[in-house]
């Protein structure tokens, strides 16, 4: 029904997109919700939703065009800030989760260009729920300045041995020490707390490792404070890819699969912390 909603009106928008189920854009927004404010990039490959905290890490949902069963953009590139927080509301309008399939959510979301309003024509069940969301000017998005050419180390592992990993971490330590290396032990997750160090080490032949390239040994501190958000995508994801740079900048790239069993891409981007001294124990 939603799908043939208001078609005669559609040509007034530069961008439309609709979607079966609404959980499918809802759940990969909650990975990088730390932040009220998101900006929004639109192109004919997809959204890219960016949220940004201190300057020193940043989130990144891709959501590519073969997620929706439509998707129309008449420019090569739209952006805009939004609310994330109203978004996350809107999209979980009836609910942010359903048993059968007849509880699926249908979505289509519609934006006339600058200045315009986000329009959201949610429906399930035969209730149509219109929202219009407020859209601001985007400001620059923090260029990480992370290449490939640029990449020291690159491990792609299983998600599931590192949800163990955050879930176990010492609270009273404000560093999480990640060392990846092409000799023993490889890769290790260290914290520094009230009771002591504590260390977790995978070995690159790990059944939980899939690739390990690692060019030199780097060890980089980030803080946990930082770090804390990007559980939720790794809570969610099946996959993740650890990589840093030159510099110690840290990406991690979460791999996570729709209800529909379409592949979608989070990413975090985070600073290493600067006040990093020669003795791991301090």
């Amino acid at each position: 029904m939603l799908s043939a909603q208001r078609d005669d009106d559609d040509s007034q928008y530069l961008l439309v997109a609709k979607l079966d189920n609404a959980r499918n854009v809802s759940n990969i927004l909650k990975a990088i919700h730390f932040k009220d404010i998101a900006t929004v990039i639109a192109s004919p490959l997809g959204l890219k939703v960016t949220v940004e905290d201190a300057k020193c890490v940043q989130a990144n949902a891709f959501i590519q065009e073969s997620i929706f069963h439509h998707y129309h953009i008449k420019e090569d590139q739209l952006a805009f800030k939004i609310n994330l927080t109203v978004l996350l509301e809107c999209l979980t309008i009836f609910g942010s989760s359903a048993t059968t399939p007849s509880g699926n959510t249908t979505l289509k979301m519609c934006y006339a260009g600058y200045g315009c309003p986000l329009i959201l024509m949610l429906e399930e069940d035969g209730v149509l729920t219109d929202c219009s969301l407020k859209t601001l000017e985007p400001d620059e998005v923090l260029d990480f300045d992370f290449s490939s050419a640029n990449v020291v180390n690159k491990i792609i592992m299983k998600s599931e041995c590192l949800k163990e990993v955050f879930s176990e971490l010492d609270t009273t330590s404000e560093v999480l020490q990640i060392l990846i290396s092409p000799d023993q032990p490889y890769l290790q997750f260290s914290t520094f707390g009230n009771a002591g160090s504590t260390h977790s080490s995978f070995p690159k032949d790990s059944e939980m490792v899939e690739s390990f390239l690692s060019n030199q040994t780097q060890t980089n501190r980030y803080k946990i404070s930082l770090l804390k958000p990007s559980v939720k995508a790794l809570n969610l994801s099946t996959r993740i890819s650890i990589r840093t740079d030159s510099r110690g900048f840290l990406s991690l790239q979460y791999m996570i699969k729709t209800e529909d069993g379409q592949i979608c891409f989070v990413e975090y981007y985070c600073a290493p912390d600067e006040e990093i001294t020669d003795d791991p124990e301090t």
